[in-house]
């Protein structure tokens, strides 16, 4: 999503982009469309998220494409073997790179038995990240991170919200009959993968929580994952609803009433800032996007630390006080209406001219 935005801000500015990525499906076509053009690359699934693939080394390709058209930068945004391929053939050519830390792979070995090969993952990620001419994040926190992770040059490119497509007028409650919820039986929503590193069963323990106090409480997940038949076979009350997107998935959030995030894994968290903007009540870990964007109490609710006690209490407690609830709910839409792309498009074509004007 951070991309697509990133690419339709340069096109509506006037840039030629020029898009390398895996090919996602044997048959898929690139696209070419005015200023924008694809090229695709071979690739396989990435093991522990099999709906997506990363794209096999590829330096001589990227090589010979900008030997015949140079760009004036390159953005590597992702850091796999295709990734890599783009740090060497822009170094061979001269071309100046800025690249983009979006996913916190080294932490999700923990989750996957794999906690050996955790400095492994890191020394790759840093070593790669530091033949770039800069690595932008979307938080403070986590620039501090990696410059004490000796990541080299870091800067901070904060994450935008559409609140054009996320906002609370889009609640619908036919949806909520459909989750067999009425207009005024509380509803706690969670959107994203499924899965082990988004310390998804934390959100279960607190519903559990939230529903002993008030029986009529639904859950709804939103998203799919390697979990969802194991929570599903064990959870048969709760809601499944699959992937969503657009107009569809802005429904479903603003249908919600407390929006439940309990990851500890994430570099940001798209989420976080679309449900505020949907006018939920967002209760998560005081990280990423949600130490960054919520205040405690007024647009959302904190918990410190990492003890799964400390996220079931915050809430369970704003989900007794349903006035509390919707005044944060309202008062996390009204905050999020500042968070627009346009100023963040602006500092990154800002940040890619640097790169061009100290290359030169």
């Amino acid at each position: 999503m951070t991309l697509g935005k990133l690419v339709d801000g340069l096109l509506g500015r006037g840039y030629t982009v020029n898009l390398f990525r895996p090919r996602q499906s044997r048959d898929e076509r690139p696209r070419v469309n005015g200023h924008f053009a694809e090229q695709l690359f071979a690739g396989m699934q990435v093991p522990i998220y099999r709906e997506l693939r990363f794209g096999f080394p590829a330096t001589r390709g990227l090589y010979k494409a900008w030997q015949q058209q140079p760009p004036d930068a390159v953005y590597i945004a992702t850091e796999g073997p295709l990734g890599w391929s783009a740090v060497n053939a822009a170094e061979k050519l001269g071309i100046p790179t800025l690249s983009g830390f979006h996913t916190n792979f080294h932490t999700y070995s923990r989750h996957y038995r794999l906690r050996l090969l955790e400095p492994l993952i890191l020394g790759y990620l840093r070593k790669l990240h530091r033949r770039t001419g800069c690595t932008l994040v979307p938080t403070a926190a986590l620039a501090a991170q990696l410059r004490d992770q000796a990541f080299g040059c870091v800067a901070v490119l904060q994450r935008g919200v559409d609140t054009g497509l996320f906002n609370p007028q889009r609640r619908d409650d036919s949806l909520r009959r459909t989750w067999g919820a009425g207009p005024d039986q509380p509803v706690c929503l969670y959107v994203g993968r499924i899965a082990a590193e988004k310390n998804i069963l934390t959100a279960v323990t607190a519903f559990r929580a939230i529903q002993a106090q008030t029986p009529d409480a639904r859950l709804v997940l939103v998203g799919d994952g390697p979990l969802r038949a194991t929570l599903a076979r064990d959870n048969p009350d709760f809601v499944f609803c699959g992937m969503r997107c657009g107009e569809d998935l802005a429904r479903h959030y603003a249908s919600g009433d407390q929006f439940l995030f309990p990851s500890r894994t994430e570099t940001f968290g798209n989420v976080v800032t679309e449900a505020m903007a949907s006018g939920l009540a967002v209760t998560a870990y005081s990280l990423a996007a949600a130490g960054e964007h919520i205040r405690d109490g007024d647009t959302g609710a904190l918990a410190t630390g990492e003890y799964e006690q400390a996220f079931v209490e915050r809430a369970l407690t704003l989900s007794l006080d349903t006035d509390r609830l919707r005044q944060i709910g309202a008062n996390a839409a009204a905050y999020a209406a500042a968070l627009g792309w346009d100023g963040i498009i602006d500092q990154f074509i800002d940040l890619l001219e640097r790169q061009i004007g100290g290359h030169a």
